[in-house]
C-alpha cells in the first residue's frame, strides 16, 4: 500500500510542506496501527533500480511463509526509476508499503520515516543493495525475544581494502568518544523492539549511533555476526571521505548527549493510593 501526502494532510500538519517532524508522521498517518503485525522490514532506497525488485523477490523468498510481515520501502528522493517501481511493487504485493520524499534527505531521514510509519512489534532496517542478506534477519529475530535490539556486525567484509581499513579506524574512533563498543556501527541490518525504536528521538547522521543511542537509554543491545556480499548492480552513495566527515560530526553530538543524559536520583515515591 502506497503512502501518499494529499492536499488536506499537507493544510493539517503544521510544517508539513518543510516536512514532518518523526513524531508527526504518526498523526498524518493515522491508519498505520502500531502492534498489528509481527514484523516491519525497512529498506532506504536511493537511486536503487537495479535493486529494488530483486531485495523484494529476496524477502519474499525468506519471510514468504511467515505470517504478519510488511516491506516499508523509502524512497528518499531518487532520480531514477526506483519510485516507479515501488509502487509497481505495492500494487502487486500489499505486503509492500511505499514511502516517497519530496526530495533527498539521507539515510538517516529515510530510516526515521519507516520506523514511523512501521506496524510490526519488531522492526528491522537493512540496506536496498543487498550487500547484507536478508537472509541472516531470522536468527536476529530469534536473538530479539530476549534483547531489545541485535546488531549485526560484518564478520567478513567483501569491500576494498580502503573502505575496510578506514572503517576499522574509524569505529574505533567512534567507540573510544562514545564509550561503547559496537563493532561494526555500519552495517544496516538491526533487529530493535519497535516501542524502543520508535520511542528514540533522531536526528540527522544519527543511524550510524543507534545502538549507541539505546544502551544509552537503557536498552539491552547485543551483536550477531553476519555475512557480507560485493555490490552487485547500482553504485554506491558514500565515499571514504564524506564518510569520514559526516561520521565525526554527528560522534561529536552523540557524545554531547551522553555527557548530558538526564539521571533522576529518585529516593522515593509516597501516596498514590
Amino acid at each position: 500500500m502506497a503512502i501518499p501526502m494529499s492536499a488536506s494532510n499537507t493544510q493539517d500538519a503544521p510544517g508539513a510542506r518543510e516536512g514532518l517532524l518523526p513524531f508527526q508522521v504518526r498523526d498524518h498517518f493515522p491508519g498505520r496501527a502500531r502492534g498489528t503485525l509481527e514484523l516491519s522490514l525497512i529498506a532506504p532506497v536511493y537511486d536503487e533500480e537495479e535493486n529494488v525488485e530483486r531485495l523484494h523477490a529476496r524477502v519474499v523468498e525468506i519471510f514468504g511463509e511467515r505470517a504478519g510481515w510488511e516491506l516499508i520501502l523509502v524512497d528518499d528522493g531518487s532520480r531514477d526509476r526506483s519510485p516507479e517501481l515501488i509502487r509497481a511493487l505495492s500494487r502487486r504485493d500489499p505486503r509492500v508499503t511505499g514511502v516517497f520524499f519530496a526530495r533527498n534527505c539521507g539515510q538517516t531521514a529515510a530510516t526515521a520515516a519507516g520506523i514511523q510509519v512501521a506496524r510490526g512489534k519488531l522492526v528491522a532496517t537493512m540496506d536496498a543493495d543487498l550487500q547484507n542478506d536478508p537472509a541472516d534477519l531470522p536468527a536476529m529475530i530469534e536473538l530479539a525475544a530476549r534483547h531489545d535490539a541485535v546488531v549485526g556486525w560484518r564478520k567478513k567484509r567483501r569491500d576494498t581494502y580502503l573502505r575496510r581499513i578506514s572503517s576499522r579506524i574509524a569505529n574505533g574512533i567512534r567507540n573510544w568518544i562514545s564509550k561503547d563498543s559496537i563493532r561494526d556501527t555500519g552495517c544496516s541490518l538491526k533487529v530493535f523492539r519497535a516501542e524502543a525504536i520508535q520511542a528514540l528521538p533522531l536526528f540527522e547522521g544519527m543511524h550510524r549511533f543507534l545502538p549507541t543511542l539505546l544502551r544509552y537509554h537503557g536498552y539491552d543491545v547485543v551483536e550477531h555476526g553476519v555475512g557480507h556480499h560485493p555490490r552487485t548492480a547500482g553504485i554506491s552513495k558514500y565515499g571514504v571521505w564524506n564518510r569520514v566527515f559526516r561520521a565525526t560530526k554527528d560522534l561529536i553530538a552523540v557524545r554531547w548527549m551522553r555527557a548530558r543524559l538526564l539521571k533522576l536520583p529518585i529516593r522515593e515515591v509516597t501516596g498514590g493510593r
